[in-house]
C-alpha cells in the first residue's frame, strides 16, 4: 500500500537557522520557507536524491509544533511521510485494520498541495505518520 518516502519532518525553534545549517554546513539544496497558515507551521523543504527533509517552524502558540516542541526543546523528528497511490483507499483499509487517522479523518490539503492524512503514533510504535496522495 505504501509507496516511496515522501519526507522526514523535523521540528525545529528557529527555521532560518536550521535552513542555514543544511545549505551552509550540509551544502543542501533548500527551499524558501513558506507559511502554512491552515496547518499551523512554516515550512522549508531540502532536496535530496533520493527523499526530502522538511523542516517545520511553529507558527503561532497554537501551533502542533509548538505543544511538540514544549516537550521537546531542543527539536526532532516530527514525523515521516509514505506517499500512497490512493489516499481514500488507504485510509479506508488502514481504519478497517484498527488504525486511527488523526483530525476529521478526512484529507487535508498539505504543504505540496496534494491530499494528506495523519495517523496516531501509537498505532505505528510512537512514530507519528503522514500519508500523501502520490
Amino acid at each position: 500500500m505504501i509507496g516511496r518516502l515522501n519526507h522526514v519532518a523535523i521540528a525545529v525553534r528557529d527555521i532560518a537557522a536550521a535552513t542555514a545549517l543544511y545549505r551552509d554546513t550540509l551544502g543542501a539544496m533548500v527551499s524558501d520557507a513558506v507559511p502554512q497558515p491552515e496547518h499551523g507551521v512554516t515550512t522549508v523543504f531540502i532536496e535530496l536524491p533520493n527523499t526530502k527533509i522538511e523542516l517545520l517552524e511553529p507558527l503561532g502558540a497554537d501551533s502542533p509544533i509548538a505543544k511538540f516542541l514544549d516537550r521537546n526543546p531542543d527539536g526532532g523528528i516530527h514525523h515521516i511521510c509514505y506517499e500512497v497511490d490512493d489516499i481514500l483507499a488507504a485510509r479506508d483499509r488502514l481504519q478497517k485494520d484498527g488504525a486511527r487517522v488523526l483530525g476529521s479523518g478526512e484529507p487535508r490539503i498539505g504543504a505540496h498541495g496534494k491530499p494528506v492524512l495523519f495517523l496516531h503514533p501509537k498505532d505505528f510504535f510512537g512514530t507519528l505518520v503522514e500519508l500523501e496522495q502520490a
